[in-house]
């Protein structure tokens, strides 16, 4: 009995093995990317992209990322320039959806995202911290070129969005952080299409 189920295991294996090979040129791609930059300021990321076997130019994903926000962004909002803010973006959860002009992780493309994210924030002669979440509605766009003519690849982008608060406080004692409701981001991504 312990025979047969081994050979049938086997030859299920070898079946999948032999189909996937098969199919290999009609199947759903994925690719795993990360943001170094995040990783720069204290946090991390993990995005997972599929191109659906269907599409030729379009991938779909998601991600998860935090980070201590740089003071250049944090001022980037002049309600909130120079007064000793501290912000990090605890906890990032993004859906995003790009369409690329050539193949995908190739060459030039459009992408959206939206993501609900915490953000933790501190002020600088102020004790305790205050957290909030916000809802973030971006459009980006961004060039993505092949590394070492392998399935590596880069992919710096840059994006507009619209973001408003959900839930939780955003002042500390009588401050009060200034959500603004456009924001900005560019980055790049690490990735490889398996």
């Amino acid at each position: 009995m312990k025979t047969t189920i081994k050979m049938l295991v086997l030859v299920i294996a070898l079946t999948g093995i032999i189909t996937f090979g098969a199919n290999a040129q009609n199947k759903a791609k994925v690719s795993l990317e990360i943001d170094p930059v995040t990783f720069a300021f204290s946090g991390y990321s993990a995005h997972v992209r599929i191109q659906p076997k269907s599409s030729e130019k379009v991938l779909l994903g998601a991600g998860i990322y935090a980070m201590n926000m740089p003071s250049a962004i944090v001022n980037f909002n002049e309600n909130n320039k120079d007064l000793g803010w501290n912000v990090r973006l605890s906890q990032g959860y993004g859906l995003f959806g790009e369409y690329h002009f050539d193949k995908p992780n190739k060459k030039w493309f459009l992408g959206a995202q939206t993501s609900l994210q915490q953000y933790t924030i501190e002020k600088d002669n102020e004790t305790g911290e205050s957290k909030f979440n916000n809802a973030l509605l971006m459009a980006y766009g961004g060039y993505a070129f092949q590394l070492f003519n392998s399935n590596l690849y880069a992919k710096p982008w840059a994006g507009v969005g619209y973001t408003a608060k959900l839930s939780g406080e955003n002042t500390l004692g009588n401050s009060t952080y200034d959500i603004a409701p456009i924001t900005m981001f560019a980055t790049l991504h690490i990735g490889y299409t398996f």
